[in-house]
This record gives structure tokens, sequence and C-alpha cells, in this order.
């Protein structure tokens, strides 16, 4: 015991140490903060620049409702639009729009409208700059409510105020749980997208990080020297355990960086965007619980896997071409995940969840969305604790046969003939 003790505070104070951990602990949350910080910010932008617009009206009539629907203002207080000139019903359209092209092209005017004579075509907007798309919106909508006036008064409908009768309507989801409702505001699809880009990001980290902790030293012949001293189930064990406690050091910074962006999240979309808004994010109390029994679960099932490989191999292109037997039920996870969003509570999303290579991922999504029952839980655990040992004890016996083996590219049918090594 006191071996493998000494095994594990080896790994562990190495990995802690390292330039990678310390980088990736820090730059992962700040770069998530500065995500979301940069996303709002680009969702809430608006240009401080009024466009400058003429109107050709062809159809007669539609221009003038037009202007008058294009009230909107800018953030520093000017208006959205400016309708400099309204050309109605021209001699000849192709000769008003050369005109009104020139004073475009000499900087005068940022864009025209092309009312067609028929109200049922299509209404053109041309301009300059075709990226300056947060004024679309506002613009179609004042010439679709110009549209519809237009329309019910050749019907002889008539009404006055044609926005507020076409307003949209306000439509608010609430979630509904056992703990009780809350509105929704996007935060639950967001806490299980990020559950589950976390929870993949981490076991391949480091699954990966094990495997070449292992291919390190072997092929620096270091294994030899250890390997005199400790039985290989006493090496892999400290190993695995040594990563595990840096795994979940860095995991817990994570975890309590993004407790306090929920804390505080308010604040900063505040500070960076006055009067925006946060969404209350509530992680219950199972979630946060099975996502740690999770992890535990899946980091040791891969993190074996990972350092079997290791084993087998005497470089880095041979572990290359094998960790696809580690990776390939991870990334099979990201390729499956919508599937799960879109139905938590199929039968196909069941059946994934309880797979034990999957569930590490998919469970957590599962809970996170809407939370499936209890036995459906605890035998996705049971089966991911059961594989997690079996396969433990298979990668025991292919490591201490493989952390030996120098010079030969290993085959996956000469890996299993190791297992059955007495």
């Amino acid at each position: 015991m006191r071996k493998i003790l000494l095994i594990i505070k080896r790994e562990y104070v190495t990995g802690v140490k390292s330039k990678g951990f310390v980088i990736s602990t820090v730059i992962v949350p700040v770069i998530g903060i500065a995500l979301v910080a940069f996303i709002a910010f680009v969702a809430r932008h608006q240009t401080e620049q009024t466009m400058r617009l003429d109107i050709i009206d062809e159809a007669g009539n539609i221009a003038p409702s037009i202007a008058h629907n294009l009230a909107g203002v800018l953030s520093n207080g000017k208006p959205e639009f400016a309708v400099v000139d309204t050309i109605e019903q021209p001699a000849s359209s192709a000769e008003a729009q050369e005109g009104v092209r020139d004073k475009i092209n000499s900087g005068s005017l940022d864009g025209y409208l092309l009312i067609p004579a028929d109200l049922n075509g299509a209404v053109e907007l041309h301009t300059k700059n075709p990226g300056n798309f947060t004024l679309f919106a506002p613009l179609t909508a004042a010439v679709y409510q110009a549209l519809i006036e237009a329309r019910l008064n050749a019907r002889g409908i008539h009404v006055d105020d044609v926005q507020q009768l076409l307003r949209n309507a306000n439509l608010k989801v609430i979630k509904v749980s056992k703990g009780g409702e809350s509105v929704e505001q996007g935060q639950t699809i967001g806490v299980a997208i990020g559950l589950v880009i976390l929870l993949y990001m981490s076991l391949l980290m480091y699954g990966i990080l094990t495997m070449r902790s292992v291919l390190e030293e072997k092929t620096t012949r270091t294994m030899e020297v250890l390997i005199s001293a400790v039985k290989p189930m006493e090496l892999l064990t400290g190993k695995i355990l040594g990563v595990a406690g840096a795994a979940f050091t860095q995991f817990g910074i994570w975890v309590l960086s993004l407790t306090l962006l929920l804390a505080y999240g308010g604040a900063m979309a505040a500070m960076f965007n006055p009067g925006s808004t946060f969404p209350l994010l509530h992680l219950p109390a199972t979630l946060l619980i099975f996502t740690g029994i999770y992890f535990v679960g899946g980091y040791f099932l891969y993190a074996s896997m990972f350092a079997a490989i290791g084993a087998a191999c005497s470089n880095e292109q041979d572990a290359a071409q094998l960790q696809w037997l580690a990776m390939g039920p991870l990334v099979f996870c990201m390729c499956t995940y919508m599937l799960i969003v879109t139905d938590p509570a199929s039968k196909a999303a069941t059946l994934l969840s309880e797979i034990p290579f999957f569930s590490p991922v998919l469970m957590p999504l599962r809970v996170s969305l809407m939370a499936p029952p209890l036995w459906q839980m605890a035998l996705s655990v049971a089966l991911l604790f059961l594989t997690t040992l079996a396969v433990l004890w298979a990668s025991a016996r292919v490591y201490r046969v493989g952390v030996l083996m120098y010079g030969k590219k290993p085959t996956l049918p000469e890996m299993v003939r190791w297992m059955r090594y007495s």
C-alpha cells in the first residue's frame, strides 16, 4: 500500500506542476467567461449609424406607410432609418434606380427600397453594406406592415393601427419539475450542452494523459526500474489514481468557476452591457451528484483503457493508431447527443444512456434535461462500475505484459491473448 501511495503522490505532484495543467486550469474558465460575454455583446450589439434610404414605390401609396413604420431608435438616441426621398410610380423604374445608385456610390445614401407594382412580388433592398443585418429585421417588419395595410385597404378594410393588430405573441416557456416551476430562457439546454462538452473533454484529455505518462516511462526505460520495485498492478493503480487526483482537482476548479459565473453572471452581464439580463440557472443537487459519480466512473473506465494502450505500444505513432479503441465511444457520444436533447425519454435515449461506455456522458445529459426514473439511473451506475472493474482487470493483464514489450507493433488479437496469460 505504501508503494501505491508513493506512486500516487508522484503522479499527482508531477501532474499539477506541469505547465499544461496550470494553463488549462486557468484558460478554460477564462475562455468560457469571455465567450459568454462576447456572445451576449454580439447578440445585443447595434450599429450606431442611421441608415439613409430612398424608396422607389412602383405601386404607389406604400412609401409613406413604410416611412411611418420606421420609427426605431438606436442605443445612442439616433433614428435607425432616415428616408431621404421617395419616388412614387416613376415613369421609368430603371432610370429612377440608376439615379439612386449614383447617390449610393457617391456616399450620400446607404441604400434604397424597391416596392414592386404587384404587392405580391418581392420587395428589394439595394445596399452597399449587406452585412448590416441588425437593421434588416426592423426594416422587414416595417415593409410587412405597410403591405398588409395596403392589401387590407384594397379590400375595403381600414385599420388604424396595423402594428398593434399584427404584434407577435409572447410565448413564455415554463419548465415543470418535481421541485416546482421555473421560467425557461434557454438555460436548460445551455447547461446540458455544457455538461456534454465538459465531460467529453475531461474524459478524453485525462485518458490521453494517462496513456502518454505510461508511454513516456516505457520509452525512456524508466518502466524497467519501476517494475523491479513494484508489481505492475500496483504501478497501474497508483498511476491511474495519481492522474485522477490531478483530474479531480482541475475538474473541481472548473465547477467552482462555473458556480461563481452563475452566482455573479447578472453583475457581469450588466457590466458588459447595461440593462442586459442573465438567465437564472438552477443546478439541482441530484444533477451535481450524478455528474460527479459518472465522471469518477467514466474516468477510471477510460483511463484504464488508455493505460493499457500506452503499455502495449512502444512509440507515439503506434499508440495513435490504437487509441481509437478508447476514443471511439466518446466520439460516438458527441455524434448522438442531439438524439438525447430532442427526446430524452425515448427508447433510443434510454438504451444509449444505459450502455456503460456511453453513460458517463449521456446519462448526465438526460438528468440535466428531464430526470429519468430512479431505477434507470441506479441501473446505469451499477453497469458502469461493474464494467469499469472488468476493464480494469483486463487492462491490468495487458499492462503487466505490455510494459516490458519493445519494438513490436501490437495487434488487437495479440492484446487479447495477453489477458489469458497466467
